[in-house]
């Protein structure tokens, strides 16, 4: 019998269904929150730009001390489970604020949209750093926690799916015309869906691999260890340039559509797809990752998906069929590398406790977190601000440099950071190899 059985089908799902949850909200700030406080609530693109950098400096703070708030949590449900129940509601809440779209002036516009995105994002750093977490600590097997992070993005996905292809049908109907009244109908919606699917994942999954029992708790020493674990440092810059590639990508897909090809409605079917190469892609990593070693594999799928934006850049207007092959194509390798990437967070956390005798499960993913929602905020303030920089104004006729540039950050740009990532990855230094020892050392010590 194996040391580390495989989880049950109905706790992988329940623990995917948090990221489903997730996706409700994050896939629908990715790819129509610029767009929404632009053409919709009246705001610049450069101040919105400006806004989702700055408020970053905020999460440089709380994000690694809600890892090791949660770090320290005990409680009867363990960790990281309680805060997918207390947690859920004020961030339905806020999410749903964010869309509420008050009249007023273009500063008490810009003053609201900072307070209701900030505590937005303070709420999903409150339940997401738990939930990611928890990956951690339901089994201590690589391949187990593989296995589950395939599940996770497959789920993650196809609540982008919905996000894709429900958003714009949905906000033209409930809205009847009114922009601003659909969104906020619509993001009641996934508020609702949202909260239930936490509170299922919090039910539905158990906390298996405990703290040792001598641990210290110093935060200082902490913050220390995080800093001196190689291979988080470079996952850290992975993420980092994932996530300005694809916030940056899918910021520009609704502008592309409305103003390059004049067809808005058409995005739904090219966001569509491309969740759909998204999900098969998570379904398929597991399989390729027991055949591949891990590192290789993801290098390899990151620089098919720079090849496939950046052909992107050419001019499919007469071409739609090939644009969304590309798409489906570019998100289908897309799509594999997530599941990787929290895979190899979980196995710095391993790690982290194999080399310095402290396990920081919740700092390790808090501080993964931080480095995706730089990303995407980076892609989104160098969006807006290149939007401006190009002569972009909302809701009319764009001039040719305007066109140019919302290409470049649909096609070219976003590729280059695909690049960056992969060249990153050659210093990730967890071989299959070494992690196979690792694991071996940290089940004798758990045993004696």
């Amino acid at each position: 019998m194996s040391a580390h059985p495989p989880l049950r089908l109905r706790e992988k799902l329940a623990y995917g269904l948090g990221d489903t949850a997730s996706n409700f909200y994050f896939q629908a700030f990715n790819l129509f929150l610029l767009y929404y406080y632009t053409d919709v609530f009246g705001l610049s693109a450069t101040a919105v730009g400006t806004m989702f950098l700055v408020t970053r400096i905020f999460d440089a703070v709380n994000d690694p001390l809600m890892g090791l708030l949660a770090d320290r949590t005990r409680s009867r449900w363990g960790r990281f489970r309680p805060y997918l129940l207390w947690v859920a509601l004020p961030y339905g809440l806020l999410g749903y604020l964010m869309f509420l779209g008050p009249q007023a002036s273009d500063t008490g516009k810009l003053v609201y949209a900072y307070i209701t995105y900030s505590l937005t994002m303070l709420a999903y750093t409150a339940i997401n750093i738990p939930y990611s977490a928890l990956m951690g600590v339901m089994s201590p097997s690589t391949k187990v926690r593989t296995a589950l992070s395939s599940v996770r993005f497959v789920c993650a996905f196809g609540g982008g799916f919905l996000i894709a292809s429900l958003t714009l049908p949905l906000k033209d109907w409930l809205g009847a015309g009114d922009e601003a009244a659909g969104f906020r109908a619509t993001m009641a919606l996934f508020a609702v869906a949202s909260v239930a699917l936490f509170w299922w994942t919090f039910a539905g999954t158990r906390e298996r691999v405990a703290p040792a029992a001598a641990e210290e708790v110093s935060w200082r020493r902490d913050l220390g260890l995080l800093w001196r674990n190689r291979p988080w440092l470079v996952l850290f810059l992975v993420a980092l340039f994932t996530l300005t590639n694809v916030a940056m990508r899918n910021g520009a897909v609704v502008y592309y559509f409305k103003y390059c090809l004049g067809a808005e409605s058409a995005a739904t079917l090219f966001l569509s797809l491309g969740s759909v190469g998204m999900i098969l892609g998570a379904a398929s990593c597991h399989g390729l990752a027991r055949r591949f070693d891990r590192r290789r594999l993801m290098i390899g799928l990151t620089v098919g998906n720079a090849l496939a934006l950046a052909a992107m850049y050419l001019d499919w207007s007469d071409a739609r069929l090939m644009l969304h092959g590309l798409n489906l194509m570019a998100a289908f390798l897309g799509g594999a590398t997530p599941v990787l990437l929290f895979s190899f967070y979980a196995d710095t956390a391993d790690y982290g406790e194999w080399k310095f005798g402290r396990r920081t499960t919740g700092l390790i993913f808090a501080a993964s977190l931080f480095a995706t929602k730089m990303g995407i905020a980076v892609g989104g303030g160098l969006a807006g601000w290149f939007l401006d920089a190009c002569g972009f104004v909302a809701n009319v006729e764009q001039t040719a440099s305007a066109r140019h540039g919302i290409t470049l950050l649909f096609s070219l740009l976003p590729a280059a950071f695909a690049l960056l990532t992969a060249v990153a990855l050659l210093f990730y230094p967890l071989t299959e190899d070494r992690m196979r020892e690792i694991e071996s050392d940290l089940a004798a010590r758990r045993t004696a």
